[in-house]
């Protein structure tokens, strides 16, 4: 199989072992901690979430650190990338047991969504950390494998680390034993992080970058360098639209999913089955990014990378129409499955784009960039979810702007990118 063949291949390099050790620990713990989230705020007898409800989560757990997002990117591109690794694990250990303590107290309101928003926060500048540090760890012509092999174990150990959570749960009875285990996990992450060298991830400094505090006041300005230096490569530029424009399209679909079997594929008094059945769903959507991963470096080097992303998101399209149209379970996981294929190789695609076409010196704010237009993607799908979608998620009229939205990105990703050659692409 070529995915192991190239892990393999990827594994020989001890710097590359010690920064995927890192990805797998962390991300799941991250799989762990997000059964704990699901359980108490969605699935509890005492809730039963709408769209605006579903919203207002994904608004508390994001949309912050998109605002942030420009800040941490400064520190990215000026800190020791290896400590921020072990800082933010051993940051959000710490924050999921005060989270532990919230829930131990029986408090859901504002204490206890801050205190998520934090910890999710931190996940998300870890994951930027993590991706700019990988072109220091495998050689230039790796990275379309490195990027298929990464992002797509990592999700394979979320998932993982889900279904452990939920084995914990079902155990245990416990949330507090669910967000105990996700504590210890990244404990771990943050110890395996000092196995790095303190340089070893850069950044890439001349010694003419202002300090951290200077830099900070000036942030403003390195936005506008960023956006220059963006301007520059804009085959990374209309990357990060793409991504922009899948996670919005994606962010729709993933709310109708989780009212549909919250709130009509099962009763009130089947949540236990509504939870295993969404997990369910979920799975196949997992299987979905697995296999991108396997058939991404292939395509890319067969289509090129442009190309691919103009595939996948026709292709994205054509399966939220049917079967995805057809709102029966069976429908909801073959959708599901070839909805996340196409979605994680967008996102393969797109991580080497901006990698290969954007200097080492910006690398850290361009992905703090990335991560802002993630982020906003998810929570105005969301926000838009709230207003259009009803209680049990089942809406032709939305279906049909989501099946148009991403033909509409195929044709204009395909028509502008298309004008921009690019040797990489």
């Amino acid at each position: 199989m070529q995915f192991i063949r190239d892990l393999g291949r990827l594994l020989r390099r001890g710097d590359f072992r010690r920064l995927f050790a890192v990805r797998l620990t962390s991300q799941f713990g991250d799989g762990v901690f997000q059964v704990a989230l699901a359980a108490y705020v969605l699935f509890s007898p005492e809730r039963a979430p709408d769209a605006a409800a579903i919203a207002g989560l994904f608004a508390v757990a994001l949309l912050p650190f998109s605002i942030l997002g420009p800040f941490t990117g400064v520190l990215l591109d000026r800190w020791s990338r290896r400590q921020i690794l072990f800082g933010a694990n051993l940051t959000r250990a710490g924050l999921v047991l005060v989270v532990g303590l919230i829930v131990a107290l029986g408090n859901a309101g504002v204490p206890f969504y801050l205190a998520v928003l934090l910890t999710l926060g931190v996940n998300r500048f870890l994951l930027s950390g993590l991706s700019a540090g990988l072109p220091h760890v495998v050689d230039p012509d790796e990275l379309v494998m490195a990027n298929a092999v990464t992002p797509t174990s990592g999700t394979a150990s979320f998932l993982i680390g889900g279904g452990v959570g939920a084995g914990v749960k079902l155990v245990s009875d416990s949330d507090l034993a669910v967000l105990g285990t996700t504590a210890a996990v990244y404990l771990v992450a943050a110890l395996l992080a000092l196995r790095l060298g303190r340089r070893q991830l850069g950044p890439d400094l001349t010694g003419d970058e202002p300090g951290v505090v200077e830099a900070i006041r000036g942030i403003v300005a390195g936005l506008i360098d960023g956006g220059r230096h963006l301007k520059q490569r804009r085959q990374a530029a209309l990357g990060l639209a793409a991504i922009g424009s899948l996670r919005f399209f994606f962010g729709l679909v993933t709310v109708a999913m989780i009212l549909l079997y919250r709130n009509k594929f099962y009763g009130p008094d089947q949540l236990d089955k509504a939870f295993g059945a969404l997990a369910l769903a979920t799975g196949a959507i997992g299987a979905g990014l697995f296999i991108a991963a396997l058939v991404t470096p292939w395509a890319t080097r067969v289509l090129t990378l442009r190309r691919w992303i103009t595939v996948l998101f026709v292709a994205a399209a054509v399966v939220t129409a049917f079967p995805g149209g057809l709102y029966t379970q069976p429908a909801i996981l073959v959708s599901g499955f070839f909805t996340g294929f196409c979605a994680q190789g967008i996102k393969i695609s797109v991580d080497t784009l901006v990698q290969t076409g954007v200097d080492d010196v910006y690398r850290g704010r361009v992905f703090s960039l990335y991560d802002m237009i993630f982020n906003v993607g998810q929570v105005s799908a969301a926000a838009l979810g709230a207003v259009i979608l009803p209680d049990d998620g089942k809406s032709y009229p939305v279906l049909t702007f989501v099946v148009l939205g991403f033909a509409l990105s195929a044709l204009t990703y395909s028509r502008l990118s298309a004008r921009q050659p690019l040797s990489t692409a």
